[in-house]
């Protein structure tokens, strides 16, 4: 498989396209044309403040299409991955209740349905079939919303993508609903070496079964095409004959479908004409501008968002997803573009891509922002060429009469204008803690009138949910110099960090000029207990990825869990922390089993120590079920504190109970490679005081 020459740009472009559809429909979602007309008319630019709601929002769209698609790495980038195994992705990311669906119930929410299926055992496809859910309910629009990554890692290959796009969305929907995926992963595939909508339309019906619901319907809109200048004329046809009237259900695939073939038809060169004829004609507007804003942004590159309005200004990059990985949650467009961009590479048997070696921002891409915004208006940003030393492109920071510090920061954790997203809750873990090492690089224009005070520094929540800032000693640089600093994060206390970013200070009474961020990253395992911070605040309880039926924060311990039936995990961490050693003393109540884990990958993905009835400890790997790797007899008493340790270095795990070692086991099947750290526990309840993660060896 031969990847395009564009191949990054065009996956970004598609990327960006997605987030601006779903932020500019889902203000208004499930609203009816007519009242879009008369409460905001014709939809040409963002509307959420109009209405009073955030633009940056969690949201099932979003959050399904960057998620599920981590089956394919998490079952080594095969070709032939099953519905099975994309089931099984389902299980382990998706949290009950809680995480990236609309949990709306057995029979009225698909998703929630097959979910339920596939809990209870019955493998996908089954899970998503009509013959068990019935086909109203197989026949909604969910398996569409989702599909466009599965596109995107089979860039030019629509034979890949049908097949795909078919085993990912037979995991929750059937019929129509997973030949409308299809169509749209086709189309998104192809639109990487095909321009022309007509020939993307033409290709993509070739993939499905002739004489469905779905062929008729896209005939009906293109003979109204041809008919109608205007999009309203066919827009009143699409309603008149596929409306929601037509079709049971909450929110069924053929009506929103008609509305995507009507904005790529009349939209399909121009973004923002397909933006406002999607958006305007209602129903479900985040979904359908979503998927088309995807095509459009394969289809015609980023200089798709070139003309007219600003719309990648106000998102800054800037996207969430709320899931069991909870390090994955605070991410950026740029970032989940080489994450797709690499599983497509691996497809076709190439190397990954890591610009500037792997830093988390590295800016090379035209326009990106990864997150980054400034304090004030007083300072602009720009994403410029040049001015790097490891790759092509930078973060320029532009400055008129600078006269006191400012500050430019990218969040790392669920910043404060996110802490009570409606509807969707965002689920997060911080992606920087205490111990790690962090490295930058930054540099002055030549141009610049004065020498400028440049220095790193995090934000951590303290009372009442307020910042705390910690700095890193300055670097003063004349115009035209460049600094390479590195930096060991410094003990929180237990609080978490929510920003990270560079402060500059001229060293005169005012500046102007441009300070140049090349690269910002870091790496390596934390040092740091999870504990409640002395500082106070409660965000240091959101920092763990509730996978548990209770833990609520009225009771004199830090940690109490409680889990009802089944198996919990209460999780923090980032699946690139690799090797370190994490403890805690536990103490056991009335439990089934309970201990400790690390390299948690999610709710079924780990390993642990675990206290098990009958006086047992053992070693348990979850991954695809679960599998004890050893266990002995061990006697514990209910009420009675356990110091648990477990260090991870390579595939060898060893474990500890009280300083003596039990177990030393080297896994060779399908090791996991990273992974954060969790309470579990499994029918009963665990108590426990704080959490330590220490590195096996020490930072520089």
């Amino acid at each position: 498989m031969s990847l395009p020459d564009n191949y990054v740009e065009r996956t970004y472009a598609g990327v960006l396209g997605k987030l601006i559809g779903v932020y500019l429909g889902r203000p208004f979602e499930q609203w009816s044309h007519e009242r879009i007309m008369a409460e905001l008319g014709e939809i040409h630019y963002y509307v959420h403040d109009r209405l009073n709601k955030p633009l940056i929002v969690t949201d099932d769209d979003i959050a399904g299409t960057f998620t599920f698609l981590r089956a394919l790495p998490d079952y080594g980038n095969r070709r032939d991955i099953t519905s099975r195994q994309i089931g099984q992705s389902w299980l382990n990311y998706l949290i009950e209740n809680r995480t990236i669906l609309w949990w709306g119930g057995l029979g009225n929410s698909t998703e929630h349905t097959a979910y339920l299926r596939l809990k209870r055992g019955i493998p996908a496809p089954a899970s998503g079939s009509a013959a068990l859910n019935t086909q109203t309910v197989a026949a909604q629009i969910g398996a569409q919303i989702f599909i466009d990554g599965w596109a995107m890692v089979a860039p030019g290959n629509p034979e890949l993508a049908a097949n795909l796009a078919r085993r990912a969305a037979s995991v929750s929907h059937d019929g129509d609903a997973v030949h409308a995926a299809q169509i749209i992963a086709v189309m998104e595939s192809l639109a990487y070496i095909e321009s022309d909508a007509g020939q993307l339309l033409d290709a993509a019906l070739a993939f499905i079964p002739r004489n469905t619901v779905i062929q008729r319907m896209i005939a009906d809109v293109r003979e109204w095409h041809s008919q109608f200048p205007d999009w309203r004329d066919t827009r009143r046809q699409i309603a008149a004959h596929y409306g929601y009237d037509k079709f049971g259900g909450v929110c069924h695939v053929i009506p929103n479908h008609a509305l995507i073939i009507l904005g790529l038809l009349y939209g399909a060169e121009d973004f923002q004409k397909a933006m406002t004829i999607v958006n305007t004609s209602g129903w479900d507007t985040d979904c359908n501008a979503g998927n088309l804003g995807c095509l459009l942004g394969i289809k015609n590159g980023l200089a798709a968002f070139t003309h007219g309005v600003d719309w990648r200004g106000p998102i800054a990059d800037r996207l969430y997803l709320s899931t069991a990985d909870g390090g994955r949650a605070i991410t950026d467009a740029l970032a989940e573009t080489y994450h797709i961009v690499n599983i497509g590479r691996a497809l076709a048997g190439q190397l990954p891509l890591h610009p500037k070696g792997g830093s988390r921002f590295h800016f090379e891409m035209p326009g990106s922002m990864q997150g980054f915004t400034a304090s004030s208006a007083g300072i602009s940003l720009q994403n410029v060429a040049g001015h790097s030393l490891r790759g092509a492109r930078s973060l320029a920071i532009n400055f008129d009469h600078l006269a006191a510090e400012q500050s430019i920061s990218t969040p790392t954790f669920i910043p404060p204008d996110a802490i009570n997203m409606p509807g969707y809750a965002l689920h997060a873990s911080p992606t920087l803690y205490s111990g790690q090492q962090m490295r930058a690089r930054f540099s002055t224009d030549a141009n610049n009138t004065a020498a400028m005070s440049c220095r790193l520094f995090i934000q951590t929540y303290a009372a009442e949910n307020q910042l705390a800032t910690a700095y890193h000693q300055p670097q003063i640089l004349q115009a035209g110099n460049a600094a390479e600093i590195t930096w060991v994060v410094p003990d929180t206390g237990g609080a978490p960090i929510v920003a990270v970013g560079l402060a500059v200070v001229p060293q005169t009474e005012t500046a102007k000029g441009v300070v140049y961020l090349d690269e910002l990253t870091w790496d390596g395992s934390p040092h740091t207990t999870l504990k409640q911070p002395e500082s106070g605040g409660k965000m240091w309880r959101r920092a763990w990825v509730n996978g548990m039926d209770h833990f609520d924060e009225f009771w004199p311990e830090t940690y109490r869990v409680i889990q009802d039936q089944g198996t919990g995990l209460l999780m923090q961490g980032a699946r690139d922390w690799q090797d370190y050693r994490v403890s805690s003393t536990i103490i056991p109540h009335l439990i089934e089993a309970a201990g400790i884990a690390a390299r948690v990958q999610g709710m079924r993905r780990y390993y642990a120590l675990m206290l098990v009835r009958e006086n047992r400890v053992c070693l348990l790997k979850a991954l695809d079920g679960e599998i004890i790797l050893a266990e002995a007899a061990f006697e514990w008493h209910p009420e009675q504190p356990y110091a648990l340790k477990i260090e991870v270095e390579g595939n060898q795990i060893r474990c500890w109970i009280d300083d003596n070692l039990l177990f030393t086991v080297t896994d060779i099947e399908r090791p996991l490679n990273g992974g954060g750290v969790a309470l579990v526990c499994t029918e009963g309840m665990l108590l426990t005081d704080a959490v330590t993660i220490a590195p096996l060896k020490p930072a520089d």
